[in-house]
């Protein structure tokens, strides 16, 4: 008995080695499975839903080649030695001037959309906010604001409660005005897209219209309050 427990603790090289192949064998499968699932999930889509979906990936490709391009010349030029100091302070204000935007802390313009929510009282549920919040940043949004008084930030909230829907302890009222920053058309289609918010909202479940407007120049000027941290502190 003990000599069966020592031979399978102490397995041979040919067990190793089945093993090794069992185990690249099911990596295998899983990988084509995923695949394979891939593939349905996309081989369902309607041609334009396809090209929507293309002309995302395109310009979120086109925007992160323009990033990685002057972020190279910025080193370059910080490398060269001339004026180095100014191009780093600049950078520097750069950098700060985005992140705040990104935290909310300053007003914000630029193109982008105006989406109208209309709907019967209670239909419009958290999850469905959630989903239409994730769609515009999907798209490309930059900025976005609820009704004219709650700036999304990346730590905003939405839930439901008796008294309607909420968003970062605000009550939201109908109908749901949306402003995002971004491209207009990108920030559109996103909004059209089959199964998208407006699919969601026109449904007989929700029983409601989205309204688009594509806005050359939208101008934010809700902001968010940042709360100090409780319990995170730097490195």
């Amino acid at each position: 008995m003990r000599e069966a427990v020592a031979k399978f603790l102490r397995p041979s090289r040919a067990q190793l080695a089945w093993g090794i192949a069992l185990c690249l064998v099911a990596l295998a499968v899983v990988i084509q499975v995923q695949s394979t699932q891939s593939r349905d999930r996309y081989a369902t889509m309607r041609g334009d839903d396809l090209v929507q979906l293309l002309d995302g990936l395109t310009q979120e490709s086109e925007r992160l080649t323009g990033e990685v391009t002057e972020l190279e010349r910025t080193l370059e030029a910080l490398r060269s030695g001339a004026d180095a100091d100014e191009i780093a302070r600049q950078e520097a204000q750069r950098r700060a001037d985005g992140l705040a935007i990104l935290a909310g802390t300053v007003p914000a313009v630029g193109p982008g959309v105006r989406l109208t929510i209309s709907a019967p009282e209670g239909n419009i549920t958290a999850d469905l906010m959630l989903d239409a919040i994730q769609e515009l940043r999907d798209a490309g949004a930059e900025v976005i604001e609820v009704n004219d008084s709650i700036r999304l930030v990346a730590q905003s909230w939405v839930t439901e409660s008796p008294q309607g829907l909420l968003i970062d302890d605000q009550l939201v009222e109908l109908p749901i005005v949306i402003e995002a920053i971004g491209d207009s058309h990108s920030l559109a289609e996103g909004a059209r897209f089959r199964g998208g918010l407006v699919s969601q909202v026109e449904s007989q479940k929700v029983a409601g219209s989205v309204a688009i407007e594509e806005l050359p120049e939208v101008e934010i000027t809700s902001l968010h309050q940042p709360r100090a941290p409780r319990y995170a502190q730097p490195a």
